[in-house]
């Protein structure tokens, strides 16, 4: 069996006609774009139902994003940071993360976004993408870190008990390996485990996180008088430097199957600020894989795909898309909890230890699995499930 991490590179290519042209203006302008918004549910918006003039100023210290409907009347404008971050959607859109709110701009020709897109580059500093942007698909990272911008996301997982009390138990119980240590805290969110590296001893915690929850970060670490030990730092664990080596690192990567989210792979690449002989919590996981039968569950799928069986619906025939919403289904992994009792085989275990493997080796990942079936049964899927291990000095 493989189960494999698809992975985008992309590339920003720049004519040398439009180079040169970049360099004797310190404007661009481009006309016919549609300009949407971003909300916090990935929906885009029409801010206009007309076609606009586009004008992008590159000042210091922040950069201008201008809409005008006529050439003169200014209707929207954006402020751009220089860490703007964007991201190319489909075959003419371009998506930015402005200081104030996500916006979509759909270009009416391939070389006005190609101009567009150098200009941002150079708001940018001319710097190269990092190994996060070369392996991630750049509209799905903007989402993602759209989702873990909202308090409300981060309040759903420190009310997670198991998680939060695991968690602080296993720096606690640790603290000989952080009492005076230097620690990095890599997609800290709100900080609740820089707040436990702190209750345990540390010295110095760097909190990075890459969300505009940095922000609502710094406040808690304000108002809880910890700016003497704890210092957020705004932005991507690949694009950051920090001004020391650390004996510590902690963070929170797991997602769905251990895997999802490709967050373990920022958690390992951080190990280039690790002293030698340093630790990182979580210290190892295990993905633990096996057969199951679950009838009921098979049949709950095909209950849900047989909606699209129907052939009299409000009078119309929907049943040509029966087949694919049978693969639509059946395709996509259930995330639920499950009992033990479906599993027909004992399961199969890879482990990734995080401080021996590279962040290469999540890029693709093969795993070999022979079960030994120990009842007749119908197969319905494969389970997966994971743990990790904390592996401290006490």
């Amino acid at each position: 069996m493989k189960f494999c991490h698809k992975y985008l590179t992309f590339k920003l290519t720049i004519d040398k006609e439009n180079l040169e042209l970049f360099m004797m203006s310190q404007s661009v302008k481009i006309d016919f774009v549609i300009l949407s918004k971003l909300d916090n549910e990935g929906n885009l918006h029409l801010m206009h139902n007309k076609s606009l003039s586009l004008e992008l100023l590159h000042q210091m210290p922040d950069s201008a994003l201008l809409f005008y409907e006529d050439k003169t009347n200014c209707m929207f404008k954006y402020s751009l940071c220089k860490e703007v971050d964007y991201a190319k959607f489909g075959a003419n859109k371009v998506i930015i993360n402005t200081n104030t709110d996500t916006i979509c701009v759909q270009f009416c020709k391939e070389s006005d976004k190609n101009q567009f897109l150098t200009r941002l580059g150079q708001i940018r500093n001319g710097k190269k993408n990092s190994l996060f942007e070369q392996r991630t698909d750049q509209s799905s990272a903007v989402q993602y870190f759209q989702f873990y911008s909202l308090l409300s996301q981060q309040q759903n997982m420190m009310q997670d008990y198991v998680r939060t009390a695991t968690y602080q138990r296993a720096i606690l119980d640790n603290s000989i390996d952080f009492e005076g240590k230097v620690v990095l805290d890599v997609g800290a969110g709100s900080g609740i485990l820089s707040f436990f590296a702190a209750q345990a001893g540390a010295a110095k915690v760097y909190a990075v996180e890459a969300s505009s929850i940095a922000q609502h970060a710094s406040s808690l670490v304000k108002a809880n008088n910890m700016s003497d030990k704890i210092k957020v730092i705004a932005g991507k664990i690949e694009d950051i430097d920090l001004p020391e080596k650390v004996d510590m690192i902690v963070s929170e990567p797991m997602g769905y199957m251990l895997l999802n989210e490709r967050m373990l792979e920022s958690y390992l690449h951080a190990k280039k600020f690790l002293k030698p002989n340093g630790k990182m919590f979580p210290t190892q996981g295990d993905l633990y894989i096996a057969p199951f039968t679950d009838e009921a569950l098979f049949m709950e799928q095909v209950a849900k795909a047989n909606f699209w069986a129907q052939n009299s619906f409000y009078g119309i025939d929907l049943s040509a898309l029966k087949t694919a919403a049978y693969e639509e289904y059946f395709k996509q992994p259930v995330v639920d909890t499950f009992d033990p009792r479906i599993l027909i085989s004992p399961p199969v275990k890879h482990t990734i230890d995080f401080l021996a493997d590279n962040e290469e080796d999540l890029f693709n990942i093969e795993i070999a699995v022979k079960f030994d079936v120990q009842a007749a049964s119908v197969v319905h899927g494969l389970a997966f499930w994971f743990d990790v291990a904390f592996k401290g000095s006490t």
